[in-house]
């Protein structure tokens, strides 16, 4: 793809869709590309030997502990493989594993009728977490053997050539994200403020350009130019322009149609629909918070009742699921928190459970977090359940809990850096999902996001950082509820802040269209 086709590209062309892998993983159904196709180096050779499994001749399949990476932040020794968890046995006292002699002498009890469906979801998913676990002592192992200054080094120059690259070129491969063009946008310049690379005036002002095709005269923003508006591109499009900065990047958005295309999408019940004619869930109201908060178009009853709706979907995990009654998951659950401070009705919510539930998502052995229960680790949740540790920090200081910290977050943040430097960095430049996985610029933004998170507690005179290995490894901060530089918040707030909230009688008589 030409440089300037990222952003003229005919939206009328034939692309493939997205399968079902792609779409559930990514909390915005925009999962990218993974690039095997595109012939990146793989992390890689020292990772052969587990998928085979097998070891090379003269080389154990495995150590037999896990040893220390360093002083900085090596406390994977204490963090040993855990042993397989059984909820149903704990819950009635017995040990986690079952022994032989409980069965008679037997390694496995006879199978109940039925029982084998399930024993088989079970030893697949056990399955798949060793698999990760033994990749991920791979690289802790080769870590140990070929680094002896035991430093993590975050390869910026490299990663800085991939985004830099993804501005202005990409291949036919990213066909399939046609309709994430805004996302592209807003993961790749999210990704260099991070890297604290400045943009271009030209490639910023080509961005609001691009950005500008993709608005819809009805307001909001679609995947690409000519599309129809969708919240979750919107999102994209207001924080890409945010980051820009600029009076051109300002200008590009019709606040007026915006905030009636907003209430195209409201519900009777406080929620909101990704796009007329579609689904309802906390995303939506995520998305919807953050561009009419950072554009100044909060009306009275924008988000009437959307607190409630909400904390509705709270479940009994702690944890927030796409709509009421639904799986707590981490994407949703930072949608459904970072909307209520926004609205600051934080309080909506049971944040002790919350807590509990997000804290727990740390895994013990990698160190990075998993999205929901029994799930594998994955580099994109270092920013959707991190991010959600300094939005709780701040809510419970606000309510005078006296055991919190006043330098550190709620989670083990050296563990999150640790696994992030060594096993989501591609050696190309980009990061990924975890070992074995390819590179793509939605994890590249999520795993730099979290790893900020990491880095940072607090600001001002609180501020504390916790830098794992060389200084350089140094991110710029990101705001734990846009997901861009605290300045560049600031910034927007502060310009849109000049500017009157539009009229609401044209807006008002939009709402409840799309449900009708």
């Amino acid at each position: 793809m030409a440089a300037s086709e990222l952003f003229t590209k005919n939206v009328t062309e034939t692309v493939r869709p997205l399968s079902c892998k792609e779409l559930c993983t990514c909390p915005f159904n925009n999962n990218p590309l993974n690039e095997e196709s595109i012939s990146q180096p793989r992390i890689a050779a020292r990772f052969t030997k587990a998928v085979r499994g097998r070891a090379p001749p003269g080389r154990r399949a495995r150590p037999p502990a896990l040893a220390p990476c360093g002083p900085e932040g090596s406390r994977r020794a204490d963090r040993a493989r855990p042993e397989p968890f059984c909820p149903r046995r704990a819950a009635v006292g017995l040990p986690a594993s079952p022994s032989a002699a409980e069965h008679g002498g037997r390694l496995r009890a006879p199978a109940r009728p039925g029982a084998s469906a399930g024993r088989r979801r079970e030893d697949l998913t056990s399955a798949e977490q060793t698999k990760v676990e033994d990749l991920v002592q791979e690289v802790f192992s080769a870590y140990k053997t070929n680094h002896h200054t035991s430093q993590f080094v975050l390869q910026r120059e490299k990663h800085f050539h991939y985004l830099k690259r993804g501005l202005r070129q990409l291949t036919d491969a990213y066909e399939c994200l046609d309709a994430s063009r805004p996302w592209l946008c807003y993961w790749i310049l999210h990704s260099l403020e991070l890297l604290d690379e400045p943009i271009p005036e030209s490639v910023a002002s080509d961005v609001c350009q691009f950005l500008s095709r993709c608005q819809s005269p009805s307001g909001g923003f679609g995947g690409g130019p000519g599309q129809h508006p969708h919240l979750a591109p919107t999102y994209a499009a207001v924080n890409a322009l945010c980051i820009i900065g600029t009076e051109e990047a300002f200008s590009v958005i019709n606040r007026e149609k915006l905030l009636e295309y907003l209430y195209s999408l409201k519900q009777p019940d406080g929620s909101f629909i990704m796009h007329v004619g579609g689904e309802v869930d906390v995303r939506s109201a995520y998305c919807a918070a953050s561009v009419a908060s950072l554009t100044n178009i909060i009306t009275p009853t924008l988000f009437a009742g959307t607190a409630e709706w909400i904390a509705r979907c709270q479940n009994w995990e702690g944890g927030i699921g796409g709509v009421p009654g639904m799986e707590a998951h981490g994407g949703y659950t930072f949608c459904g928190l970072a909307a209520l401070v926004i609205l600051k009705q934080e309080d909506s919510l049971n944040l002790k459970c919350l807590l509990h539930w997000v804290t727990s998502r740390q895994m013990r052995f990698e160190g990075g977090f998993q999205g929901r229960c029994n799930k594998l680790v994955d580099g994109c949740y270092s920013f959707w359940q991190a991010g959600l540790l300094p939005l709780l920090h701040r809510a419970l200081h606000a309510k005078g809990d006296p055991a919190l910290s006043m330098t550190h977050w709620m989670f083990d943040q050296q563990a999150l850096q640790e696994y992030i430097l060594l096993c989501c960095q591609c050696p190309a430049g980009g990061l990924l999902d975890k070992p074995g996985k390819s590179r793509d610029f939605y994890h590249t933004c999520y795993c730099l996001s979290g790893l900020s998170i990491a880095q940072h507690f607090g600001s001002g005179d609180l501020l504390h950082e916790v830098v794992l290995g060389v200084p350089e490894n140094r991110l710029q901060p990101t705001h734990p509820v846009y997901n861009i530089s605290p300045d560049r918040v600031v910034q927007a707030v502060m310009h849109f802040l000049r500017q009157p909230v539009p009229s609401m009688p044209a807006a008002e008589a939009a709402t409840g269209a799309a449900g009708d």
